[in-house]
């Protein structure tokens, strides 16, 4: 980790994180309040910013690359919750108001640059600024319920239904994202993904 303010693409880097879902609307005096906090963390494929059953959280905003949110059983059986990509954000943040351990782990899908700051830091962050926590919340809430929504789409949405669904509502990551990862998501083999697209059923 490299604290924003020795980066040597720092400037670029403001740049990228004007661009965040999250940081977007915040006002230039809130973004240089935050800044000092931040550090800029360049991680590989399959890199774990966050294992499921942890308590040391942190707030990520993605820069370049994508990451996942994965549960796993104690076989090793993975679940992905959902794929966020540059401009969105990734958090431990319910965990953290809850008092319990990270319920996912959050993976590198591949090579990914994002700026992280304890979640203690943000969160005290947040309670300064009244506006930033409400908007950040809301997104929280947005993304628990596209996960419910997609959990429940595995169960009542056929192959090309569930692909359709993920084609339509995240068009900026189906060309990005390698094809087992998706296939997998989606509680499909990649075999059968690749089938319906040469089929031309999505």
């Amino acid at each position: 980790m490299i604290p924003l303010a020795e980066h040597p693409e720092r400037n670029v880097i403001r740049l990228e994180l004007r661009r965040n879902v999250i940081l977007q609307s915040l006002e230039g005096e809130l973004r240089d309040e935050l800044e000092p906090h931040l550090s800029i963390v360049d991680a590989r494929k399959g890199d774990f910013l966050v294992r499921q059953g942890v308590r040391e959280m942190a707030q990520y905003f993605i820069l370049d690359g994508i990451l996942k949110r994965v549960v796993s059983n104690p076989a090793g059986k993975e679940m992905i919750l959902r794929f966020a990509g540059p401009n969105d954000m990734e958090t431990s943040y319910a965990a953290w108001r809850l008092h319990t351990p990270t319920p996912y782990g959050i993976v590198c899908v591949n090579k990914a640059r994002v700026a992280r700051l304890p979640m203690q830091e943000w969160v005290d962050f947040l309670e300064r600024h009244t506006e930033a926590k409400q908007s950040f919340e809301y997104n929280v809430m947005r993304v628990m319920s596209e996960i419910m929504a997609h959990t429940i789409t595995l169960h009542l949405l056929d192959a090309p239904g569930r692909v359709q669904r993920f084609v339509r509502k995240h068009p900026e990551l189906v060309d990005l994202l390698p094809q087992k990862q998706l296939a997998s998501h989606l509680n499909l083999s990649a075999e059968t993904l690749s089938r319906l697209r040469h089929s031309g059923k999505i």
